[in-house]
């Protein structure tokens, strides 16, 4: 029986030969007591309002899977894109964030590295990053009729993130980088695929360029629908689609990727994760998730949430539950 690491590991290859299907976040080991994750997101607690290292408000209600912002005309940080340098500050990692990685290494060494990978922690990416400081209206607005001030505030949050991405793999040398941005809604992209292709695709061939360079597994979060640039996903270096919705047409893009990129999902959180979802409802439609899918290989059933867990707890163990009753019947392991 293949341990978690083997098992993840043999899901990569695209000759890979896993033994049965990762339970969700089965083989990670989340680190997330480094300085970045202190210095910029130290303040988020569920229940409570806070303001970032930006300047925007950021709202975690307890029913909530994450901290969300909350932009409006009398808050936001960048209410004319024109004059953003006069507004958006960006936040120094290198000065604040250069020292004291001790107790995430110290973290990050007490993994038993046989068994598991240590992952690092990215949240917030540079379209999240636009929308946190302008909203969502004026961001695909700007995006398309202010393209040059544009393009100037997503290289400096690019070159933000870069940064971000430096210090953690210098400091912490993950095995994994769980990286975030969402792209789209649950049927369609936010924007049109030339439109991201201008703006974010060079950034994050950089930013995880680094990443590979430096032997680290690149794990893209975005709980949305981006099959129009999932071959890009490719080019720029995601090794896991983390978050890849059932309304994309998952067993499609297994064929065209080959192997390529594993997809890590599936499931429909409107079914397994409410107060009142019932555990036939949980099973069955975790069910369906390994049945359309691990048929197709380089599949990692999962809640879609950018991290560990479910918002009502019960949900959790049962999809588990079920992933392994699905191992036990197709593959003689639990």
């Amino acid at each position: 029986m293949m341990t978690p690491k083997e098992l993840l590991l043999e899901t990569l290859k695209r000759d890979g030969k896993p033994d049965r299907l990762i339970r969700q976040y089965e083989p990670f080991v989340p680190i997330m007591n480094d300085p970045l994750q202190k210095y910029t997101r130290g303040n988020r607690k569920r229940g409570m309002t806070s303001v970032d290292k930006w300047g925007t408000q950021i709202l975690f209600p307890e029913d909530a899977p994450g901290p969300m912002p909350h932009v409006t005309d009398e808050n936001k940080v960048c209410p004319d894109i024109t004059c953003w340098r006069d507004t958006v500050k960006v936040p120094d990692l290198v000065a604040n964030c250069s020292e004291g990685w001790e107790e995430c290494q110290a973290s990050a060494a007490a993994v038993d590295h046989d068994q598991y990978l240590t992952m690092g922690f990215m949240g917030t990416g540079i379209f999240e990053q636009c929308h946190y400081l302008m909203g969502f209206e004026d961001t695909l607005v700007n995006l398309l009729l202010e393209p040059d001030d544009m393009h100037d505030l997503v290289d400096a949050i690019a070159e933000y993130r870069f940064q971000y991405a430096k210090l953690l793999v210098d400091n912490l040398k993950p095995d994994v980088i769980l990286s975030h941005d969402d792209w789209g809604a649950k049927d369609s992209l936010f924007m049109k695929p030339d439109v991201w292709r201008e703006y974010f695709k060079e950034h994050y061939k950089r930013i995880y360029g680094y990443m590979k360079e430096h032997g680290v597994i690149v794990m893209h979060h975005a709980d949305s629908f981006c099959e129009p640039i999932v071959e890009d996903m490719v080019e720029i270096g995601v090794d896991i689609w983390q978050g890849v919705l059932p309304q994309n047409d998952i067993p499609k893009l297994q064929k065209q990727l080959d192997g390529r990129m594993a997809l890590m999902g599936g499931l429909e959180a409107s079914v397994v994760d409410r107060a009142d979802s019932t555990e036939e409802e949980i099973r069955a439609d975790v069910r369906r998730a390994c049945d359309a899918y691990a048929p197709g290989g380089h599949f990692i059933p999962c809640i879609t949430y950018g991290l560990k867990g479910t918002i009502f707890p019960h949900s959790d163990p049962i999809i588990d539950d079920e992933i392994a009753r699905y191992n036990k019947e197709h593959y003689g392991i639990g």
